[in-house]
């Protein structure tokens, strides 16, 4: 059975990390970036969540999972290296049709996290179904010397063009051409090559020339 990809909307949904250690850190550090509000249940915190729960980027309980920290939220990982809690965790959300993510345990996963190479807005997720991380890994290191940080720049660029032609061009029929040929294959290379000014004005001329021939 195929897994569907979706990019997830956490902004302001409540997120729940149980455990507090080193692998519950940087799951917690991910849902951050996306602007969740994030529940951390752990008797103990890591040095870097500790200080994220002081500045209060996070709200931590101290103590165990209960099934009432699963009130109102949304999205759950399991990191804990406890089977039974882990377990537990996994059998509430199912229940109660709840996404949840037990780190190293696909089974108990309705959901699981891809490995992610990250330029701004623009992410690049590598999925093996949960069969082989390692494998997942290896795929992201070459995907980040493949699409290198210009890539970044280029696609937040291509975001304000978008903005600008769909405020400035009233015609539909217009506004679609304009938007499917503003990249092509030799404005990529460019990219890839590091070429962003030269990548900008091919995008441009492309704004400038079908506006032209309207």
């Amino acid at each position: 059975m195929e897994l569907y990809p979706i990019f997830l909307k956490l902004q302001d949904k409540k997120c729940l990390v149980v455990g507090g250690g080193k692998v519950a850190e940087r799951k917690v550090q991910a849902l951050a970036r996306c602007g969740a509000q994030i529940h951390v249940v752990s008797p103990q915190l890591t040095i870097g969540l500790q200080n994220m729960a002081e500045r209060g980027l996070i709200n931590h309980r101290c103590g165990y999972y209960q099934t009432g920290d699963l009130i109102n939220t949304f999205l759950v990982i399991s990191a804990t290296n406890d089977d039974t809690v882990n377990h537990a965790v996994a059998g509430d959300c199912l229940k109660r049709n709840i996404l949840v993510n037990v780190v190293d345990d696909p089974p108990r996963c309705n959901f699981f996290v891809p490995s992610v190479v990250h330029r701004r807005s623009l992410k690049l997720a590598i999925s093996t179904g949960g069969n082989s991380p390692r494998l997942a890994k290896m795929i992201r290191r070459s995907l980040e010397l493949e699409f290198g940080p210009a890539f970044a720049e280029f696609n937040d660029y291509l975001g304000s063009v978008r903005k600008q032609v769909h405020a400035q061009v009233a015609d539909p029929v217009q506004r679609e051409q304009i938007l499917k040929n503003l990249v092509d294959e030799t404005t990529y290379i460019l990219v890839k090559q590091g070429k962003l000014e030269q990548a900008k004005e091919r995008v441009n001329h492309v704004c400038h020339f079908d506006r032209c021939q309207s």
